[in-house]
């Protein structure tokens, strides 16, 4: 077995460079396929603009069931990187077969409680009457395949953490490649409308499953998938790194389902569902800001937690400072993006001259601070990798409490269309607090780090 990297002795730069751009390319090429699917639903004949709407009640919830494959996947990943590090190979596989358990109850466990409120809860995150048709097919069909859609993205992280992260890039590009492709067939050619635009993306996590888990059980990696050994310490050890990037996808979704909701309601019976599809069109740009972002920040977590539990600090402290840079690099051409191309982007999904002005618009104001996003994103996935969760923990929670009350405020005093500038307030607290605290802590992390190596030595 030879990995693609040596995540503790090749050149921290070149390092960072060859796990940080596979992992973003795959976010990106995932988000791909996700604006894709939404452009082809919003150019079906005739309801296009309103399945469109239902199925951007339906994306917050279908991203919040995936959100437990990073529970599982981004707690296990870091965990098992540092055991790797601290040359500890057995505990590692143990950390390997309690996640692949806990993956596969996960999923039977979502699939039968989501089936049972479906309707509820979607008529509570802002289905009416009229897009509620087709948020219901939408979620459904795509619920058949949570199974897949959990192995594929939480066991992929023991690809990457493992160095082969243009591997872990490949088990998403098939995927979405295939999605793009079955789309026109399954929703114009098969005329399934918005159950095949569903249906296309259960059979790309199926196949995106197929090669992960072949991967895994395969010679190539240090670290295979077996059973047996399961323990609860491990796996409520799991449970806590995980946790955070958890809650961060959970609460992100939490937060673009209070929009829908918040539009709903200020928007009334006149604008709320076309408020609602000019938000579906702005949340599809910032995924194509957040998801390769979060490729960047979460796929080099490997590299802290490896040579974190190696005691290595100063790769540690040099990756982090790379890695930053990469990140603000990234927003900052997604910044200028906005500006230039958000009308072109905003055409792939409607052609209604009003809602395009009302998107184009919003798009801009989303990432009015989204340069200082970049920075948030590091700092936190990087106490994660750590394994410093009393700090990333309530960092994100601190964005996110700055959000809900922008959210709830703002429209209530300026109305409807202003709830936009929720996110800019969110995008301008949380950094700045985040850099209080990671200058604050840093030195005391790595310094105790360093003394737990010398005392295990002893």
């Amino acid at each position: 077995m030879k990995a693609e990297n040596n995540l503790g002795k090749d050149n921290i730069r070149s390092l960072v460079l060859k796990i940080a751009l596979p992992s973003m390319l795959a976010q990106f090429v995932s988000v791909f396929y996700s604006i894709v699917d939404r452009m082809y639903i919003g150019h079906i004949p005739m309801d296009g603009d309103l399945a469109l709407a239902g199925v951007g009640i339906c994306g917050p919830v279908v991203t919040m069931v995936g959100s437990f494959a990073f529970l599982i996947g981004v707690g296990g990943a870091p965990l098992m990187s540092m055991r790797m590090g601290e040359k500890k190979e057995k505990e590692a596989q143990k950390i390997v077969a309690n996640c692949f358990l806990m993956l596969c109850v996960l999923a039977v466990v979502l699939t039968a409680v989501m089936l049972a409120v479906k309707e509820p809860m979607l008529r509570m995150f802002g289905a009416s009457d009229v897009t509620y048709e087709f948020a219901g097919v939408y979620f459904t069909t795509y619920l058949t395949g949570t199974v897949f859609a959990l192995l594929s993205t939480g066991m992929n992280q023991f690809i990457i953490c493992q160095g082969f992260a243009k591997t872990g890039m490949l088990s998403v590009v098939i995927g979405a490649v295939l999605n793009i492709a079955l789309d026109p067939l399954f929703i114009f050619v098969l005329d399934m409308g918005v159950r095949g635009a569903a249906a296309a993306t259960v059979v790309s996590q199926l196949v995106s499953c197929i090669f992960v888990l072949s991967f895994l059980f395969g010679h190539r990696v240090l670290v295979r998938i077996t059973f047996g050994g399961y323990d609860l310490k491990i796996m409520l050890k799991v449970l806590s790194i995980g946790f955070t990037p958890f809650i961060i996808i959970a609460i992100d979704n939490v937060m673009i389902i209070a929009m829908n909701a918040v539009l709903q309601y200020y928007g009334g019976p006149l604008q709320g569902d076309m408020l609602i599809t000019c938000a579906t069109i702005v949340q599809s740009f910032m995924l194509v800001v957040t998801m390769p972002l979060g490729g960047i920040s979460g796929g080099t977590q490997t590299i802290l937690a490896y040579n974190y539990g190696a005691g290595q600090t100063d790769r540690v402290l040099k990756a982090q400072k790379y890695i930053i840079m990469l990140c603000v690099a990234f927003t900052a051409v997604m910044f200028i993006f906005a500006r230039i191309g958000g009308g072109l982007f905003v055409r792939l999904f409607t052609d209604d001259e009003n809602l395009i002005r009302e998107a184009v618009w919003a798009i801009k104001v989303c990432t009015l601070a989204v340069v200082p996003l970049g920075v948030q994103y590091e700092l936190v996935d990087g106490f994660t990798g750590m394994g410093c969760v009393k700090y990333a923990l309530p960092l994100s929670f601190f964005r996110k409490f700055v959000y809900f009350v922008s959210l709830f405020v703002i429209p209530a005093f300026w109305g409807a269309q202003m709830v936009f500038y929720a996110e800019v307030v969110s995008d301008v607290l949380g950094p700045l607090v985040s850099v209080i605290v990671y200058i604050c802590t840093i030195k005391k992390i790595m310094n105790r780090r360093i003394e737990e190596i010398q005392k295990s030595g002893n």
